[in-house]
C-alpha cells in the first residue's frame, strides 16, 4: 500500500484491495499498549494507520482503499462518512439496522461495532481502510479494548443471521464502496 501510494500519478487509478489476514492484532499509530490485554501468540504488528488496536482475521473481510481523495474532492470526514454509508447500505440490504457514531468511527448495530475503520492519508493520497466482521472466530477481540474502547461490544453477520461468505460479502460490498467514489466499477 505504501509503495503503491508513493509511486502514484495524478492520473493512476485509485484501487480498492480485498485481503483476508491471518490473526494479527494491529496497533495504529494513535495506538497505546495498555489496549492490548492479553494477545497470547497472536502477532501485534504496529501499523501506520490512525486509530488504536484492532484485530483481523479468517471471516473478516478487509478493503484496503488507495483513493486519490484530492483528485475526488473528500474532506477526511467525508471519506470516513463515505465508507460507513456504504457499509450501512450493505446491512440494510441484508436487513440489518446499523448506523455510525461521530465520536467513534465505525458501523454499529445497537451498541455492537461490526466494521472498523484506519485509514492514513499522505500527500492527498489514501491507504488503509476498512473492515467488516463476516464469519470469524470473535474471541481475539475479548484480548484487546477493540479501538482503544474498553468493553466495547463486536459482532458479525453470521451472529446477526447472515450466512454469507467472506467473498460473497465483499463482492457486494465493493461496488457500493467504489460508488461512493464515483467509479463505475471495480
Amino acid at each position: 500500500m505504501q509503495a503503491f501510494t508513493a509511486a502514484r500519478a495524478a492520473d493512476t487509478p485509485d484501487e480498492l484491495w480485498r485481503v483476508e489476514h491471518p490473526p494479527v492484532f494491529t496497533l495504529g499509530l494513535a495506538g497505546k499498549p495498555e489496549h492490548l490485554l492479553a494477545p497470547g501468540d497472536i502477532p501485534v504488528i504496529q501499523a501506520d494507520r490512525g486509530g488504536q488496536v484492532t484485530y483481523h482475521g479468517p471471516g473478516q473481510v478487509v478493503i484496503y482503499c488507495l483513493l486519490d481523495v484530492r483528485r475526488l474532492g473528500l474532506s477526511v470526514r467525508a471519506l470516513v462518512t463515505a465508507l460507513e454509508e456504504a457499509v450501512i447500505e450493505l446491512l440494510a440490504a441484508y436487513r440489518i439496522a446499523a448506523h455510525a457514531r461521530p465520536t467513534a468511527p465505525g458501523v454499529y448495530v445497537d451498541d455492537a461495532k461490526i466494521a472498523a475503520l484506519g485509514l492514513r492519508i499522505r500527500q492527498g493520497r489514501c491507504y488503509h481502510g476498512l473492515s467488516l466482521n463476516v464469519a470469524m472466530d470473535l474471541e481475539p477481540f475479548t484480548r484487546i479494548n477493540p479501538c482503544g474502547y474498553p468493553g466495547l461490544r463486536v459482532t458479525q453477520l453470521r451472529d446477526l443471521g447472515v450466512n454469507l461468505t467472506p467473498d460473497a460479502v465483499a463482492a457486494d460490498l465493493s461496488p457500493r464502496l467504489a460508488r461512493r467514489f464515483s467509479h463505475d466499477s471495480v
